[in-house]
């Protein structure tokens, strides 16, 4: 017992040696990193000073501060910054759904402001903005240098007054112009319509209305079929969605998934990871999902692709999405305005980072470019092939009752609506396609079942 207790004992010496002699080096490196802030921060008070009594026009500390701290937080990646009061009033006001502006979501690439997407039905939209232009010039003066906050700024103005903007675009030789009459803002966030059998709930962004949006567009549209029995599947169109708040994709994602993890974010802090879990009951009651993605699919878009995706509730169709994996939390500061700080990244549930990868859709459909109407004309004349019935004494079908003739001539209207669905939009036209084959072959939607789960950080 002696022999234990003194092993013990000069474990604990030898141990509380070894400490000190660790320690003192690591206190030394603290004091000397505190010092080498502080000394950079007295760097910082010159220049500032020097500025403010030496620069040959008088300049507004404010001003000064503000464009001091946008920098620090501006520097660290394209989604941070800083917001002054106004700012973080329209901040406020865009995730209500309604503001004024041209009706686009932007980021900052190599300096110039890329769009992520146009919003629907806006200004931007109507002025043919796509998905990944770049705006170089806003009214004759280039954007280049100035930080996103400072480009929005520019394109901001009141209702009705026109900007003139810049854009550069891949497949186009030279910059255009393109004139947009600035207007107010009101998004709703989900549109439900039907197309056959089919339900279509386009998804435009997730603000504070889009779960209620989708409950009420996804009930009208089943009833105005019918019921849940005469619908063959949904398509959630989330094209050139750039996102919003991270609980609306959560609850989005909710609405289609009984049971398994959502989405988890994980911070710099192991303590600060979180997992989002779905709760019982599908709005869909079971019934295929197609999930429609492009380039301009962003953020929360991604959140719900790759819940759905990963738990094999929906088919995925379109184009890689946009890639942005990170969460950013808006900090209220003093005077007013706040910081909007990327502080997270989120995971699917199969555990896997999108960020700037983007999700790969299960099958890739490009988007052609529209052909001029009177090509369409055309090509639909050219493609109208003669069938026995246009032979001059051809015999009647005496095999069919008039309602059997009805409903075949009804089913050929139906067939040539969908002709028509895919000179106007292909993609969705190719995703309503699968739903109806999965319908004519009686497969439902896989079954929603938890997935192992993800490491945890």
């Amino acid at each position: 017992m002696r022999k234990f207790l003194i092993a013990a004992a000069g474990g604990t010496i030898a141990g509380a040696l070894m400490t000190t002699q660790v320690a003192a080096p690591l206190l030394a490196q603290e004091a000397d990193k505190s010092s080498s802030v502080y000394e950079q921060l007295d760097l910082f008070g010159d220049i500032f000073e020097r500025i403010r009594t030496e620069y040959v026009e008088e300049v507004d500390e404010r001003d000064l501060v503000q464009a001091a701290i946008n920098g620090m937080l501006s520097s660290l990646d394209p989604h941070s910054s800083y917001l002054p009061p106004d700012d973080y009033d329209d901040m406020r006001v865009q995730t209500r759904g309604t503001f004024g502006g041209l009706g686009i979501e932007v980021t900052q690439e190599e300096g110039f402001v890329k769009v992520v997407a146009p919003m629907d039905d806006t200004p931007a939209a109507a002025a043919g903005i796509e998905a990944g232009d770049y705006i170089t010039h806003v009214d004759g003066e280039s954007v280049l240098g100035l930080t996103l906050d400072q480009a929005v700024d520019k394109m901001r103005g009141p209702v009705g007054s026109e900007i003139i903007i810049t854009v550069v675009r891949e497949g186009t030789a030279e910059p255009f112009d393109v004139s947009i009459i600035r207007d107010t803002i009101k998004l709703t966030a989900v549109r439900g319509r039907t197309e056959g059998s089919t339900v279509v709930l386009r998804v435009t962004t997730f603000n504070d209305q889009t779960y209620d949006n989708l409950q009420d567009s996804l009930k009208k549209s089943v009833e105005e079929l019918g019921g849940i029995d005469k619908v063959n599947g949904f398509v959630i169109d989330l094209r050139n969605n750039p996102g919003g708040l991270l609980n609306q994709a959560i609850e989005v994602s909710d609405a289609f998934l009984d049971v398994g993890e959502i989405v988890s974010t994980r911070g710099r802090r192991p303590e600060e990871s979180e997992r989002f879990n779905a709760t019982p009951g599908d709005l869909a009651q079971g019934k295929p999902i197609v999930v429609l993605i492009n380039n301009g699919s962003a953020s929360a878009s991604e959140i719900v692709t790759g819940a759905l995706q990963d738990h094999h509730r929906a088919i995925v169709v379109g184009t890689k999405s946009f890639g942005k994996g990170s969460v950013q939390t808006v900090m209220p500061i003093r005077g007013d305005g706040a910081m909007r700080l990327t502080t997270a990244r989120y995971y699917t549930p199969s555990g896997r980072s999108i960020q700037a990868l983007g999700i790969a859709p299960d099958i890739v459909v490009e988007q052609p470019p529209r052909a001029p109407e009177s090509t369409e004309d055309e090509a639909g004349a050219a493609n109208h092939d003669r069938s026995e019935a246009d032979l001059r004494g051809s015999l009647e079908n005496d095999s069919l009752t008039e309602d059997e003739k009805r409903q075949a001539e009804e089913e050929l209207s139906r067939a040539e609506e969908a002709a028509k669905l895919r000179l106007e939009d292909y993609q969705l036209a190719y995703a309503i396609d699968i739903l109806k084959g999965l319908s004519a072959i009686s497969v439902g939607a896989a079954p929603t079942l938890p997935l192992a789960e993800a490491p945890k950080n």
